[in-house]
C-alpha cells in the first residue's frame, strides 16, 4: 500500500503534548508517520500511549521491526535509494556517521520541540547521537561500561577491587581457578559491534589510534601492545571464549562461573534478574579500570530525509520522536520494571530511579559517567572498516593467526583504501 505523505495544513490538537517548531504561520498535521525501528524494551512501552498521541495528533504511527542487521541494511537501502518509503529511522552509534554524512537524516535540533529538553540527556548519549557537533537521534536506550566483578569471590580471596588495568590482569590471573570459576570473560566473536567494540578502549588506553589526519593507524606499536594483552586474557576465559559474543559473556559472568567481565552497564538487570542469574547480589559494578574509558554507544530515532520531504512531515516526525523518547516515557519505563532503557538526567536523578535501582548499579553509574566516551572511530566509513578489523582480530584471538603486527597492519591497509575509495567518490 502506498504511504500517504502528503500533509494538509491546519490546526493541530495539543492537549497534553508539546509544542511543534513552526515552518509557517499555521501548524501542520501529517496523516501518517511510518517508522523502521528496532525492537527495544522502551518503544514496547511507548506503544502503550501511543493511540492517545494518535488522536491528540492527528498523526497515526506505524512501526515496523526488525533486528539489527536487518534494521541497519534497510534503512540503509532505503535512504541510499532515496526510496523514503520511512520517515523515521532507527539508526546507532555505528552508523550514524554514515547517514549523517550522507545526508540521509535530518539535523534533529532543527525539529526538535525545545521543550523536549534535549539537554537533559545524558552527556555521553548526546555524544554518540551527533556527528561533526550536531546532533541527528534522540536516545532510545544506551549506556557506557561497567567493570562488573564478584563481590563475595573478592571478598573471600581478599583481593582489591581493581583501579587500575595492570591491577585487573593480576587480579584476573589470580582469580582464575578453573574449571569452577574463570578469571575473565570478554568479546571475542567478529563483528565491528562484537570484539572490535570490547577492543577499542584498550587501544586507546594504550596510547593507540584511529587515525592520523584522516589516514587509518590502528597498526601502531601501542595499538599491537593492546592487541596482545586483549589475546593474553583469553587464557583466563571458559573454553570457546575467544569467540564469545556479549550474550555468550553474560551467560557464563551470571552463570557463576567468571570473576570480572567488562560489559555495557545496562546488562546489570542481567545480573540481578532473580529468574535466571545465580549472582544476584552478589556483583559489583564500577568503571573500568584507569586508564580504559567506558565505551558510550546510545540507539534512538532520526528523521529520514528522504521520507520527510517536507516541513511539515520534518515537523511531525521531531513531534512524535520528542514524545517516544520523552521524560514522561522514560518514568513509564521506571515504573514498568524497565531499568536499562533509560537516558536522561532526569531520571536518574529521578526518587523512582534513587529508590527501586539497587544502590551497587547507582554507585557503579555514579563511578562511570566521567569517564564515558565514543571510542570506535566516528567515520561514515565505519561499519566497513570495523567489520573487517573484527575478523582479523578474531583469528589474532583463536590463534588462527601469530603475528599481531601482520595482522593489525591488513586490517589497516584494508581501512586505508576504504577510505580512498571514499574519497574519490566525492
Amino acid at each position: 500500500m502506498k504511504i500517504v505523505t502528503a500533509v494538509a495544513c491546519g490546526a493541530l490538537a495539543s492537549a497534553g503534548l508539546m509544542s511543534v517548531p513552526m515552518a509557517s504561520a499555521q501548524s501542520c498535521k501529517v496523516p501518517v508517520l511510518k517508522v523502521l525501528a528496532q525492537k527495544s524494551l522502551g518503544l514496547t512501552v511507548m506503544e502503550k500511549t501511543l493511540v492517545d498521541y494518535e488522536k491528540a495528533s492527528g498523526t497515526k504511527v506505524q512501526i515496523s521491526y526488525f533486528g539489527e542487521n536487518d534494521r541497519r541494511a534497510k534503512a540503509r537501502l532505503d535512504a541510499s535509494t532515496k526510496a523514503g518509503s520511512y520517515q523515521v529511522y532507527y539508526i546507532d552509534e555505528a552508523n550514524v556517521a554514515e547517514f549523517a554524512a550522507a545526508g540521509w537524516v535530518q539535523p534533529l535540533l532543527k525539529y526538535l520541540p525545545k521543550d523536549a529538553d534535549y539537554d537533559d540527556f545524558l552527556p555521553g548519549r548526546r555524544a554518540v547521537a551527533s556527528y561533526n557537533g550536531v546532533a541527528y537521534f534522540a536516545p532510545l536506550i544506551g549506556g557506557s561500561d561497567f567493570l562488573f566483578y564478584r563481590r563475595d569471590l573478592l571478598e573471600k580471596a581478599g583481593v582489591a577491587v581493581p583501579k587500575t588495568l595492570d591491577e585487573l590482569v593480576a587480579a584476573v590471573k589470580k582469580m582464575h581457578s578453573p574449571p569452577n570459576i574463570y578469571g575473565w570473560a570478554a568479546r571475542g566473536q567478529r563483528g565491528s559491534g562484537m570484539n572490535v567494540w570490547r577492543w577499542a578502549p584498550f587501544m586507546l588506553a594504550a596510547g593507540g589510534k584511529w587515525e592520523n589526519n584522516g589516514v587509518p593507524a590502528f597498526n601502531s606499536a601501542q595499538a599491537v601492545k593492546a592487541t596482545t594483552l586483549y589475546r593474553d586474557l583469553f587464557k583466563y576465559a571458559p573454553p570457546g571464549g575467544a569467540t564469545y559474543d556479549w550474550s555468550n559473556a553474560l551467560e557464563a559472568f551470571r552463570s557463576g562461573k567468571v570473576a570480572f567481565m567488562i560489559e555495557s552497564t545496562p546488562f546489570a538487570d542481567w545480573m540481578e534478574d532473580p529468574k535466571k542469574s545465580s549472582v544476584v547480589d552478589k556483583v559489583g559494578y564500577a568503571r573500568p579500570p584507569a586508564p580504559l574509558a567506558s565505551a558510550a554507544y546510545g540507539h534512538g530515532l532520526a528523521i529520514s530525509t528522504s521520507g520527510a520531504k517536507d516541513e511539515c512531515t520534518r515537523q511531525a516526525a521531531g513531534k512524535f520522536i520528542a514524545f517516544a523518547t520523552g521524560k514522561e516515557q522514560e518514568q513509564a519505563r521506571l515504573k514498568d520494571g524497565v531499568f536499562s532503557d533509560y537516558n536522561r538526567s532526569s531520571t536518574v536523578n529521578s526518587d523512582y530511579f534513587r529508590k527501586h535501582v539497587k544502590p551497587q548499579i547507582q554507585a557503579g553509574l555514579t563511578d562511570t559517567t566521567p569517564v564515558s566516551r565514543v571510542t570506535i572511530w566516528p567515520s561514515p566509513e565505519w561499519p566497513d572498516i570495523g567489520d573487517n578489523l573484527g575478523v582479523v582480530l578474531e583469528e589474532v584471538f583463536t590463534g588462527t593467526r601469530g603475528d599481531v603486527q601482520s595482522a593489525l597492519d591488513e586490517a589497516n591497509e584494508y581501512a586505508t583504501d576504504v577510505v580512498q575509495r571514499a574519497k574519490k567518490r566525492k
